[in-house]
């Protein structure tokens, strides 16, 4: 599932981080051109709309600041994103708008609520049990062309992101959205490997239902 186009890690970042540590202005620049938009959808997770900018700004000094202490043992984007968390989290605490993101993390991968209706997967006697049941084909008058834009399906998208859990909506949102490695965000999120499969399966599964609907 893929509803926007992630900030991509390229093999520019490297070079671009070495002219930053020189003192290259321009390749700060380049750096908040790459992955402004994604910190912005990143920290509308976390705080109010009049918090976002404040955050995002907050999460550029500190990469001017600890740029000395990068290593590289992670990505540049995933430690760009790794402050982004940690201080929209701080802010989202101190201002008592969330709890512990451990605290959804255990509710939502103990829960025994189905993430989708159980009759879209092929029964246990089907060839291939456990799998999708196909999708019923709507006639023409059912699918108008205008329903099939891209724009209208991603705004779905958006919304059906949005209603999800906020632990299952962290990890879609940095999977598929954001395009990071699961190995990455596991890191990030402090999850194990278990824990993410389980919150990103239940994630894709309820947007997918929900597109299901719309089509």
């Amino acid at each position: 599932m893929r509803q926007a186009h992630p900030a991509t890690v390229t093999h520019e970042d490297p070079a671009l981080l070495a002219a930053l540590r020189d003192g290259d202005e321009t390749a700060f620049v380049s750096l908040v051109e790459r992955y402004h938009a994604s910190l912005l959808r990143l920290a509308r997770m976390y705080v109010d709309a009049s918090a976002v900018d404040d955050v995002v700004q907050d999460t550029w000094i500190g990469v001017l600041h600890g740029l000395p202490n990068f290593e590289g043992r992670a990505s540049f984007k995933t430690w760009l994103f790794h402050i982004l968390v940690n201080r929209a989290r701080t802010k989202a605490l101190r201002d008592a708008r969330t709890i512990p993101m451990s605290t959804f993390v255990q509710e939502e991968t103990e829960s025994q609520d189905y993430a989708v209706d159980p009759s879209r997967f092929r029964p246990a006697d089907d060839r291939y049990s456990g799998h999708w049941m196909p999708l019923a084909k709507p006639s023409a008058d059912e699918m108008p062309e205008e329903r099939l834009l891209a724009g209208e399906l991603d705004a779905v998208v958006r919304s059906a992101l949005e209603k999800l859990p906020p632990a299952q909506a962290e990890v879609v949102r940095l999977r598929d959205v954001e395009g990071v490695p699961s190995n990455e965000v596991c890191q990030l999120l402090n999850l194990t490997e278990g824990n993410q499969r389980v919150l990103l399966h239940r994630g894709r599964s309820k947007i997918r239902s929900t597109l299901e609907v719309y089509l």
